[in-house]
């Protein structure tokens, strides 16, 4: 089972051991995973910097730039600050690990790789990542800066005030652009299961918020519901 975002997740598997290469490849392709891959520490600056994974499996050892230095570099471009990076590698002395983590690694594992214990871990990573960004305390997208922690909504530098359930819905609804949601599930997951509303709330709500912010970002789908377009 995939878990949440993990269809859009991108790994680099960056090894000079084909075997190695193709072994991952074939199991995170099997897993849903978007793969590229790199054959040593150049090589996958450069692709990072393409790809822009969210995980990078890398080894240490290896031909023109190591593990180690790669990401050493790669921690100084702040595009790749929250980047995962999960040192592969055979050599098992501790100054291996020490220098792995001083450098700015998240995880180390060890030679020979056991693909089932490898890919819980990616998804454990997933899981989290994903309710990182639900949690995201601003989100910007479509023209809107939408700030969680002071429940206001900013279009061309200027201050919306919205009150707190149009705030929500707004929100709720930015969350996952583009995907429709029908009133039903919009009362459930702003008003919640407790509290007794008609489906009629949601489109005086949404009304609302269109007033206050345009009509461009919340689209009808009619006949469904509502959804927050990018498009």
């Amino acid at each position: 089972m995939q878990t949440p975002n993990q269809s859009h997740y991108k790994i680099l598997v960056v090894d000079d051991d084909p075997d190695i290469v193709e072994l991952l490849h074939y199991n995170l392709t099997r897993e849903g995973y978007e793969v590229a891959q790199a054959e040593n520490g150049k090589k996958a600056i450069e692709v990072a910097q393409s790809f822009k994974p969210d995980v990078i499996l890398m080894d240490v050892m290896m031909p023109l730039m190591d593990g180690i230095a790669a990401c050493r570099q790669l921690r100084e471009d702040n595009e790749f600050r929250n980047t995962h990076i999960i040192f592969l590698t055979a050599r098992a002395e501790e100054f291996s690990e020490v220098a792995a983590f001083d450098a700015g690694a998240d995880d180390f594992i060890t030679k020979p790789i056991k693909p089932r214990a490898l890919l819980s871990r990616l998804a454990a990573y997933a899981r989290r990542d994903a309710h990182q960004e639900e949690q995201e305390k601003v989100i910007e997208i479509g023209g809107l800066r939408i700030d969680r922690t002071s429940f206001a909504v900013y279009k061309d530098e200027q201050k919306i005030t919205l009150p707190k359930k149009e705030f929500e819905l707004l929100a709720f609804l930015a969350t996952t652009p583009n995907k429709v949601f029908t009133r039903e599930e919009l009362l459930n997951n702003v008003w919640g299961n407790d509290v007794y509303v008609i489906a009629r709330t949601v489109d005086v709500h949404i009304r609302k918020v269109r007033e206050k912010i345009g009509e461009d970002n919340i689209k009808t789908i009619k006949g469904v519901g509502y959804k927050f377009n990018t498009d």
